[in-house]
Order: C-alpha cells, then structure tokens, then sequence
C-alpha cells in the first residue's frame, strides 16, 4: 500500500499560516471600530490620560498636569496611605507652585535652563513658546488616581450587566454604552455626590423625576435596574435632540441645552472641534473631558485583563417583585414574612430612610423585592397574609390624601391648567394664557412647636403665615406636589421654608440662587467652577462618585436656550409671555411693548426674538428668575406624571399646535417643545414627524 506525504511548507508559507490561525483571536481582541462612537485620532492623547488614570495609580497618587494639553504630566505625586486631605492637599500646593515658578522661569528666557527645566520644555515639544509656557503656568491640575476604584467597578458591573444590555437593547441604543456607569458612579449603587446625583446613573433629582419615583418614600434613582431603564430614555433623548452619540454623552454631563449652545456657537457638531475651541465658564474641564474619559473607560472594559488581571465579576443580582396592594408600615412586612430587615433593605435600595424607621409607608404599588427562593406571592395573597389590620392602617391616610387631590382640581383649575396643558388661544402659537400668570416663592415659615409635625400643620391651606405676607391659598396636596413630595402627609416633619405659587402681584421674592426646588444651583448648573478636585478616596467618594473629571453634573434634559444674547434679546419659550418678563424684570409689560414695537393684545410667539429692558435687573438675575419658574412648572408636574417612553407623530391636514395639544392632552406644550426644539409649531405643516412622549399618571398612587 502506497502512502503519500505531504511536503512541509516554506517557513515564510509557514509563517503566513500562523497569521491566519492567530488572525481570529488578535481580531477579537482589538478594539472594534464604531462609528457611532467615533475615536477620533486628535482625542487619542486625551483618553490615553485617562486610561492612565484609571489603571496606573489608585487613591493614594495622582498626576499634576495641563488641563489643556493631557499629553503634558509634570509629576507624579504618592501620598503615605492614610495621610489626612490636609498634608495632602499641601503637598498638591506646594508642587504646583514649584512648577509654576519653573514655567515662568522657562519663559522669561533666562539662559542656561536646568536639567529640570530642560524635561519640562521638552514635556511641550514644538509648542514650547515664551507665550505658551507663561500661558500653561496658570493651567496646573491635579487629577486624583482612580485605578482602585474602577477595577471594584469592574467587579460590581456583573451583578447588572445583563439587565443593562437589555435595556439599551430595548431603546435601540448601542450596547457600549454599558460602560458608562464605569464613569459615573464605578458601577456603585449607592452612590451619592455633592451636587445630589446619586445612584448607579448618577441622575440629578429634576432630571430622574421625569422617568422616576423620587419623593419622601421612594428615591428610584438608588435602584440600579428602575434607574438603568430611566437612564436608556435619558441617554436615547439627548441622541434624538442632538444627533450624535459623542454630543448625546457630553450632554449627559453638560445638559442638552449646552451642548446645543456649544454646537450654535461652534458651527459644528464636530466633537473635536468642540472639545478643543469651545470655552466658556460653564463648559470647563469636567464636560470638556467627559466623553474622552468614557472612551477609556470602554477601551478598559473591552480588556480588563490587560490592565488588571484576572477579574471575577459579581453574580447576577437575582430576586422575586410583588407589587403592593396597600400603603403597608414595614415592620408588618417584615414580621408576617419572616424576612431579615437587613436584606429586604438591600434588595429594595430605593425605599428612603423614613421607610425604614416606620415613619413613612411602604407606597401602594410600590414592587417590593424578596428574596429569590422565597415563596411566590401576589399582591392578593400578599394582602390576605398582611391582615386588614395592617392594610387599613394606612389606608384611611392615603383617601384622606386623595380627597385632598380632588379638592385641588375644582378649587385650582387654572393652576393646574397652566402645569398640564396650554390654556386656548386664537392662535395655536400664542403664548399669552387666558389664565393668570402662575408665580413661586420659597416662604419661610415660623418654628413649629414640638406637636406640629407636618408641614400643612404648620401652614393650614389658605392661611397666611404672620409676620411673612405671603398668601398660600392653595390645599395641602398642592404644595406636596409642588415641592415634590408623595401623597402621603402624615408624619412629613416640620420645615422651615417650602415652594409656594404666587399672583403676578404677591410680594414674595423669587428664590434665591442656590436654593432651587430641585437641588443644585437654581439656574440648572454646577455652580460654574470645577469646584476642589480630591486628594484622597474619601474626598473623591464626597465630592464626586464619579471616576470622570470631578465637577458638578447638570445633566438638564430641557433643550431650551433661556440665555440673554448680547443684544439684550430673548427667544420666547412655551409657557410664557410678556406679563412674566415685565415682573422678571420689574418694568411694566407697556414698556416691552414699546420697545418692541408690539400692539396693545398682540401677544408674543414661542421661539420668536423678543428685546428686554434691564435698567433694574441684570441679565443673570433675569436668566435666573427665568429658570426658577420653569423649574418650578416642571417639579409639579413630575410630582404626578412621568415619562415612559415616546412615539413619532406624523402631522395631518388640518394638524395645529392646539390640536396636538388636545390629541395628547397629558403633554403640556413646553415638554412636547422640549421633545422637538427645532420644529416650528408656528407653521405646523402636513407630514410633519413630531415626537411625542408617553405619559404615565402617577398622581393616584403607584407607579
């Protein structure tokens, strides 16, 4: 029998066949290419930076560099474990300050340069100008290593990465964006920061009220899989306003109307271009760095092995829902199903404090989570074992509650006329209302006595507080709503100062900035500063969550520019009209008229250019008054609705702003702008794709 052998190969032939065996696995590995997350070539020096940070030293170091030029890192400094935030941040001081006299000697042109001075011109290459360098000594920062804080991140993401993937997958979004918890919280639940984000998606309170519970019983922002549902709206939102995914990240941090700001100005949706020439005192370093810090952030988890090692990621967090059949105290819940208090805490993250120590009920419809190999229940059996004791406990409050809500309808029918829907007009654009203007103030209260323990005790409705001059005249249910609380006013402790609405002639001021309904600065930013940069894990848990660029977030979902232009003029937004500039700005409505040239009854239009007159109030303080009442219209709003989710709308013969109004009634006209900033409703044509979003009335309870 004859046999055959085949001849071994060339080694270069050899050669090429291992290429092509290997070619499978380096395939794999490499970072795929994404055009709808583009890495542009120009940003690679800057997330290179931050891969740095993230995986080369921890808590305990951290680089001194150039905030412009992230190629540039004049030092490494490595703090003693456990030294104070105060020797710290001396040592931070005091090395600054060395490389700034070492940049200004360098540019003054003293001859001969040092062997150190020498390193650090050569840090800038080709860019290392007299100009340049006297420039880049007041651009010095500090950045705080983060590599064991984003490798716990890493281990934390397994127990809701499943749960994560299927919900971008729901809203059509591209799965890599599952890395971004990596920077916002290090995939930490419990997460909290400075400025009030919190959670695993670092949402701001106004920002999570639009698709979340968010009151005195329920912080839903804490609970990774009710937050990861609300964070794949947000982050489809900001893509459909914006367009871009590079955009649509920076504007989870910056705010959709910032970035919309920034591409107006810019001419260009262009990030690089954005990232590198547009500064301002609000587009600082934190939003400036925030999508390359996320591109790093992805390269890692592409490969954590690379950078860390092994890594073995927590097990899916597992459980069983059963949804509440009646506002239920805690302790019954936790006797009558034998359950530890400690874990069904832990497997119901959002339920507040006030929960827990038995002040506040568990609400009706509320999903209470058990553990995963208990017996399965529903909201019947739940209720026949709970016992009517426990269930009608509560349940006399929660009517009391709705009785309260009903008052409100047939004794403020305008007020909240003016919240959910535009009043009619002859013209679908006017936004002149036919009810009158609707006013907030923050009144201060007199100290409660020991046996007042609500706020409506301390208040009665309809009563003025002596010694304020501020007539509330609205029922408890409304102030609830208005300062964003739930239903239930029994046991709310007394305050010293809450949101009240006003008439166009009440005497209270606006409020003050700083001390916005929703937390952060009344203008819906940061504060403008970058604000101290951490010097220890400790600071960095405090002042940011965040492994991005430490900064407050302002996340604003609203799109809408409310800035004044430099010629003193405005775009007029939905919801507003003359009579509210002229108390904004302490002038009489005749005058804005005037100077605009407008007929006695001719009302303003919603996104025309309107000029203002500011002899007695300045434009910021302006700005400000502004963007209270609107933040004010939205907190009561999102006390009883909530978005969950949205549909296109293609516009018909005979289709105008008020019939899109009535046909989505629950849509007040400002949200349905927000969802569609640049279509002109004023000129509403036939096949017209409109976005609508998906309403959901939460006032009765539940969710």
């Amino acid at each position: 029998m004859n046999s055959t052998r085949r001849a071994a190969p060339p080694r270069a032939s050899m050669h090429r066949l291992w290429l092509l065996l290997l070619m499978p696995l380096a395939v794999a590995r490499a970072p795929a290419a994404d055009p709808a997350l583009p890495y542009p070539p120009q940003l690679r020096r800057d997330v290179n930076f931050w891969v740095r940070v993230y995986t080369r030293i921890d808590t305990n170091a951290g680089y001194l560099h150039d905030q412009y030029n992230l190629s540039v890192i004049y030092d490494t400094l490595h703090f003693t474990p456990g030294s104070s935030p105060r020797s710290r941040q001396s040592l931070v001081n005091r090395v600054r300050d060395h490389y700034i006299a070492e940049l200004r000697r360098i540019a003054s042109g003293r001859w001969p340069l040092s062997p150190e001075e020498q390193r650090i011109k050569a840090l800038w290459g080709k860019e290392a100008t007299p100009s340049r360098l006297l420039e880049a000594s007041h651009d010095i920062r500090f950045q705080l290593g983060q590599s064991n804080r984003f490798k716990a991140g890493l281990i934390r993401s397994g127990a809701w990465q499943q749960d994560i993937a299927k919900a971008l997958r729901e809203e059509g979004l591209p799965p890599q964006l599952a890395a971004l918890p990596l920077v916002e919280s290090s995939y930490n639940p419990d997460a909290y920061s400075r400025v009030g984000a919190a959670g695993l998606w670092q949402f701001m309170p106004s920002t999570g009220r639009r698709f979340m519970q968010i009151d005195r019983a329920v912080d839903d922002r804490m609970d990774p899989f009710i937050a990861t549902k609300a964070a794949a709206q947000l982050l489809a939102y900001n893509y459909r306003i914006l367009g871009t995914w590079p955009l649509a990240l920076t504007a989870y941090n910056h705010g959709v109307a910032g970035v919309r700001r920034a591409v107006k100005a810019m001419g260009t949706t262009n990030i690089v271009t954005i990232v590198r020439h547009y500064h301002t005192r609000m587009f600082g370093f934190a939003s400036r760095n925030f999508y390359v810090s996320f591109l790093a952030a992805l390269k890692i988890d592409r490969d954590p092995q690379k950078y860390f090692g092994a890594i073995v990621p927590m097990r899916e967090e597992r459980f069983r829902e059963v949804r509440m059949p009646e506002y239920v105290d805690i302790g019954p819940i936790e006797r009558t199903l034998d359950i530890d208090p400690e874990t069904l805490r832990e497997l119901n993250p959002a339920l507040r404090p006030a929960v827990w120590r038995g002040r506040l009920a568990v609400p009706r419809g509320y999903d209470l989570r058990l553990p995963a190999d208990g017996p399965m229940l529903t909201s019947a059996t739940l209720a026949r074992r709970l016992g009517s004791e426990a269930l009608l406990a509560r349940a006399a409050l929660a009517r009391r509650a709705g009785a309260r809500a009903g008052r409100i309808r047939k004794e403020h029918p305008s007020l909240l006329a003016a919240i959910i829907k535009p009043a009619r007009a002859r013209d679908a654009a006017v936004v002149a209302a036919s009810t009158a203007p609707v006013y907030y103030s923050r009144v201060a209260f007199a100290p409660a006595s020991p046996a007042q323990t609500s706020i409506f005790e301390s208040l009665p409705s309809g009563e003025s507080q002596p010694g304020h001059g501020a007539t509330v005249g609205l029922a408890s249910q409304g102030l609830l709503a208005l300062n964003g609380l739930d239903g239930n006013t029994q046991g709310l402790p007394a305050v010293d100062a809450a949101l009240v609405p006003r008439g166009p002639d009440g005497a209270p001021p606006f409020l003050e900035r700083g001390h916005g309904p929703l937390g952060g600065t009344t203008d819906g930013s940061s504060g403008g500063a970058e604000g101290a940069q951490p010097v220890s894990a400790a600071q960095a848990d405090a002042l940011s969550p965040a492994l991005a660029p430490a900064g407050g977030s302002s996340q604003n979902a609203d799109p809408t520019d409310y800035s004044v232009a430099p010629n003193g003029t405005i775009l007029v937004a939905a919801a507003e009209n003359l009579g509210y500039y002229a108390e904004w700005l302490g002038v009489s409505a005749w005058d804005l008229r005037r100077i605009n040239h407008l007929r006695f009854r001719q009302p303003v239009r919603v996104g025309e250019r309107i000029r203002l007159d500011f002899r007695h109030v300045p434009p910021a303080q302006f700005v400000a008054r502004r963007r209270d009442y609107h933040q004010a219209l939205e907190a009561s709003y999102f006390a009883s609705h909530r978005i969950v989710g949205s549909q296109p709308y293609v516009t018909r013969r005979g289709d105008s702003l008020w019939t899109l109004t009535q046909r989505f009634s629950q849509v007040p006209l400002w949200l349905l702008r927000e969802y569609n900033p640049d279509t002109d409703f004023a000129d509403l044509r036939q096949g017209t794709q409109v976005v609508v979003p998906r309403i959901q009335d939460v006032s009765a309870g539940g969710g």
